[in-house]
């Protein structure tokens, strides 16, 4: 069984009688978890029906480039951001002429255009326009590009000709699929993550906390599962699902996460805080909710929390350790003096006063910064920068080594 949960793949359609295949396709994708949008081409729709294809993927298909409609919801270039992969199947010869020379007149061509996610082409004709000189270089032109291709199959082809061009079968795609977010760069490496906010209670119902949603770490305990690690999260209230094989530990404090951190650290390879934690908490917590008085003015006497991550890191047998520096201004150089001052081997750093990113946000743009480097990653999903930074943590920690 293939595991694709939360991933989101676009499957691309174009015009070939292998379209009928396309079907299982979205069927396997689904059952092993994967949110799939269809985009067909007009050719696709007198293959198959759109109708068939909405109704295995639970979405409605999108076919125009300029629809008005399509465009309120989910507009093309918002797609191309969504997707974590772009897979077209069957991919036609004339699709793959048009990708290869760069054009962009229908909506698929224009997503391929637009995303930075690898594109993945399951090639479908008959075996004599797959030998063809043109066809072959598209075929080269497009590999030079970083598009993948995979296949054709040899075989018996509808027409009755036999040769290649004929699209691999689904399973072989599913198989493939599933290779794309199985890196394996952290095999083996128990990984432990912060992630949310805490919440520090004033009284039964009241509690000082922040705008963390989460999103972030649970983005990197995604990435580094597909890297083959063992992860442990620890995770402040959200309101997101436990990504799948992961240790989700939920906490409410600063007291709560710290205690669950320091728990079966001494096997931590990796420690990344990620979490957005309460620097004070109040002195002491009413028994009974605070009622409001005729006072203009309330006093709250706070108390200084722990540091999570300088703990994990004043260890003797610290594991490489990784900080979040949430900033609204001088975002480098507040970076720097906290990646020295707790002992970090990294911290990730990134503006939260910038409209769109940060908090609350599906994107981000952030900082790799360590005694040596510094490296930006521009802004993307927050699904994508995960996998930029388990990759950049991947390699600093083998250096470390």
């Amino acid at each position: 069984m293939y595991r694709l949960t939360n991933k989101q793949i676009i499957l691309g359609i174009t015009g070939g009688i292998a379209a009928y295949k396309s079907a299982e396709l979205t069927r396997l994708l689904k059952t092993a978890g994967a949110d799939v949008r269809i985009v067909m081409t007009p050719a696709a729709t007198s293959f198959i029906t759109p109708l068939t294809l909405q109704a295995l993927s639970g979405h409605p298909v999108h076919l125009e480039l300029l629809d008005p409609e399509a465009e309120a919801g989910m507009g093309h270039i918002e797609l191309a951001k969504w997707a974590d992969l772009i897979v077209i199947a069957p991919a036609s010869a004339d699709f793959m002429a048009r990708l290869a020379n760069g054009m962009g007149n229908d909506l698929l061509s224009t997503l391929c255009l637009a995303t930075a996610v690898p594109i993945c082409l399951a090639p479908a004709m008959n075996q004599a326009m797959w030998r063809s000189s043109a066809t072959q270089k598209n075929a080269d032109t497009l590999q030079q590009q970083h598009v993948q291709l995979w296949g054709p199959g040899v075989g018996e082809q509808a027409c009755g000709d036999t040769g290649p061009g004929r699209m691999i079968e689904p399973t072989e795609i599913i198989e493939r699929v599933a290779k794309q977010f199985d890196n394996g760069a952290l095999s083996g490496l128990n990984i432990h993550i912060t992630a949310g906010p805490t919440r520090e209670p004033l009284d039964p119902v009241r509690y000082i906390s922040n705008h963390s949603s989460g999103k972030m770490g649970y983005a990197l305990a995604e990435a580094a599962i597909d890297a083959g690690a063992n992860v442990k999260l620890i995770s402040g209230p959200v309101n997101l699902p436990a990504p799948a094989h992961v240790e989700r530990v939920s906490i409410t404090t600063a007291e709560d996460m710290l205690e669950a951190s320091l728990e079966g650290i001494s096997n931590c390879n990796i420690f990344i805080a990620c979490a957005a934690v309460a620097d004070y908490r109040p002195t002491s917590i009413a028994e009974h909710k605070i009622k409001k008085g005729n006072e203009e003015i309330m006093e709250l006497h706070l108390v200084k929390n722990p540091d999570i991550v300088a703990t994990i890191a004043a260890r003797v047998d610290k594991p490489f350790t990784i900080g979040f520096a949430a900033e609204t201004r001088d975002v480098l150089s507040y970076a720097q003096g906290k990646l020295e001052r707790k002992n970090l081997d990294m911290i990730i750093a990134n503006d939260v006063s910038q409209a769109g990113i940060g908090f609350n946000s599906d994107e981000n743009a952030v900082t790799l910064v360590t005694r040596d480097t510094h490296i930006e990653i521009p802004q993307t999903s927050k699904r994508q920068l995960a996998t930029l930074l388990i990759e950049q943590i991947s390699q600093l920690y083998k250096t470390s080594k």
